[in-house]
C-alpha cells in the first residue's frame, strides 16, 4: 500500500484549494507502505503539476487481454498520453448485455502496466472495486456521473479513497447540477485526496441537442469558475454518442481552453462489446492529438494586443445592459403598483404572449439566434414577474 495523507493548511486551519485561488499547492505528503496492499504502480502526481494536454484514452470495455494489449501498443506512443484507460465493471442502464470482466481485466492492466510502462485507469463505483483496483497496482480511477450524483456513494468512495495514494478524476453527474459536481470534488478533498480532476461528459437532457449528452458548455464554466486552476478534461465519446461527431466537439473542447482528453478508442470499433458507435481507432485519434496545442494553459497562451479595445466595448456594453435591466425591473416595481391599485393580476398570459412574439421577430432581423432570445427574454420576464409579486406583496 502506498498511503498518500495529503493536507493544506493556511496559517493553522485546514482550508479547501480553491479558496486559495486554485487547485494544487501548499500540499505535503507522507508516504508509506503497508503489507495489505500493493505499491500503487504509478504513484506520482498525475493531476497537480501536470503539463497540457492531459490525454486519457482506450476502449470502452476491456474484452480480452488481446484487445487491451493491442490497443495499448497503438496508443502507447501518442503525444502526450498520460493513461490509458478502460472499462472493467460496465453496468448498462438496461440488464441483459455485456456488463463488464471485473478482476480478470484488472490482472491484464497490472501486467501491461509492468511490461509497457503505462499507467492505466477504470471506473470505480464500490468500495471493493477500490480495493480490487488497489491490489493490482492500479493508480488512477474515475467516479462515474451516475455515482458523481450521489453524495450516499461518493462518500463511500472517499471512505476506501483515503490514504491511498491514488489519483481521481470525477465526471460530471448525469444531471445538470454543478454542485453534485463541485461536492464530490470537495469530499474527496476533505477525504485527503488532491490529485484530481474533472471529466467533461455531457449531461443527460430530454433534448441532448442532437447529442447523447448535451454538452451545456456554460455549466463547465461555472465549474471553473468555482474551482479555477482545477484541471478539466473533455469526454467527447460520451458528449457525442457518435465517432463522427469526436474530431468536432475536440475541437471546441480546444477552443474552450480544456486541459485534455479522454476518448473512447478501440482497435476495431464496429466490433466493440460496448458503445461501439461513440469509439474510434486509434489511428483518427492519433490525428486528433496531432491537432492539439503543446504544454500550454489558458492562463500562460499569449493574447493579442487587438483583443484589448474589443473588450473594452464588450465591457462598456455590458455595462449599459445592466443600467438598462436596472431600469426595466424599476418599471416592473411601478407596473406592480399600478395592478394592484386596480385589482389586475400580476402575470398576463395574452401581453406575455404578444411580447414575446413581437421580440423573437426583432431579434431574428437582427440575426440573433432565436432560441438564446427566448431564454434571455423568459429568464427576464421571470425575474419581472417575481420583482412585482414581491412588490404586491409589500
Amino acid at each position: 500500500m502506498v498511503l498518500i495523507v495529503s493536507m493544506m493548511h493556511v496559517h493553522g486551519k485546514k482550508v479547501l484549494p480553491h479558496a486559495l485561488g486554485g487547485w494544487g499547492g501548499g500540499v505535503w505528503s507522507i508516504l508509506f507502505f503497508s503489507q495489505y496492499r500493493k505499491n500503487v504502480y504509478f504513484c506520482k502526481m498525475i493531476f497537480q503539476n501536470y503539463e497540457h494536454p492531459i490525454i486519457v484514452a482506450g476502449p470502452c470495455s476491456v474484452e480480452s487481454r488481446e484487445q487491451l494489449r493491442a490497443v495499448s501498443l497503438s496508443l502507447r506512443n501518442i503525444r502526450h498520453l498520460k493513461l490509458i484507460r478502460g472499462g472493467v465493471w460496465k453496468p448498462r442502464t438496461r440488464p441483459g448485455g455485456f456488463e463488464g470482466l471485473g478482476e480478470p481485466a484488472l490482472a491484464w492492466m497490472e501486467e501491461l502496466q509492468r511490461e509497457l510502462g503505462i499507467g492505466y485507469c477504470c471506473e470505480v463505483a464500490r468500495p471493493e472495486q477500490v480495493e480490487l483496483c488497489l491490489q493490482h497496482g492500479i493508480g488512477t480511477v474515475w467516479i462515474g456521473a451516475r455515482t458523481t450524483a450521489n453524495p450516499f456513494m461518493v462518500s463511500e468512495l472517499c471512505a476506501a479513497l483515503r490514504g491511498s495514494g491514488v489519483a481521481v478524476m470525477v465526471k460530471n453527474p448525469v444531471c445538470p447540477d454543478v454542485s453534485l459536481w463541485l461536492g464530490a470534488l470537495e469530499r474527496l478533498h476533505e477525504a485527503g485526496i488532491d490529485d484530481v480532476a474533472a471529466v467533461h461528459r455531457g449531461f443527460s437532457m430530454y433534448h441532448n441537442q442532437g447529442y447523447r449528452n448535451a454538452p451545456l458548455w456554460e455549466l463547465v464554466m461555472e465549474l471553473r469558475r468555482e474551482a479555477p486552476g482545477l484541471p478539466v478534461l473533455c469526454d467527447p465519446s460520451h458528449i457525442g454518442g457518435r465517432r463522427e461527431l469526436v474530431r468536432p466537439l475536440c475541437d471546441t473542447a480546444q477552443q474552450m481552453a480544456f486541459d485534455g482528453l479522454m476518448v473512447e478508442v478501440h482497435p476495431h470499433p464496429d466490433e466493440a462489446w460496448t458503445d461501439a458507435a461513440q469509439q474510434i481507432t486509434p489511428a483518427d485519434f492519433a490525428a486528433i492529438v496531432e491537432s492539439w496545442p503543446g504544454a500550454t494553459t489558458a492562463a500562460t497562451t499569449p493574447q493579442s494586443e487587438m483583443l484589448t479595445p474589443l473588450r473594452n466595448q464588450i465591457d462598456s456594453v455590458d455595462r449599459e445592459m445592466m443600467a438598462l435591466l436596472s431600469q426595466r425591473m424599476g418599471l416592473a416595481r411601478q407596473i406592480a403598483a399600478v395592478k394592484r391599485t386596480e385589482g389586475i393580476p400580476v402575470y398576463q398570459p395574452q401581453r406575455w404572449a404578444a411580447v414575446l412574439d413581437k421580440r423573437l421577430q426583432q431579434a431574428e432581423a437582427l440575426g440573433l439566434d432565436p432560441s438564446f432570445t427566448k431564454d434571455l427574454l423568459e429568464k427576464i420576464h421571470a425575474e419581472s414577474v417575481r420583482v412585482q409579486l414581491n412588490s404586491s406583496a409589500d
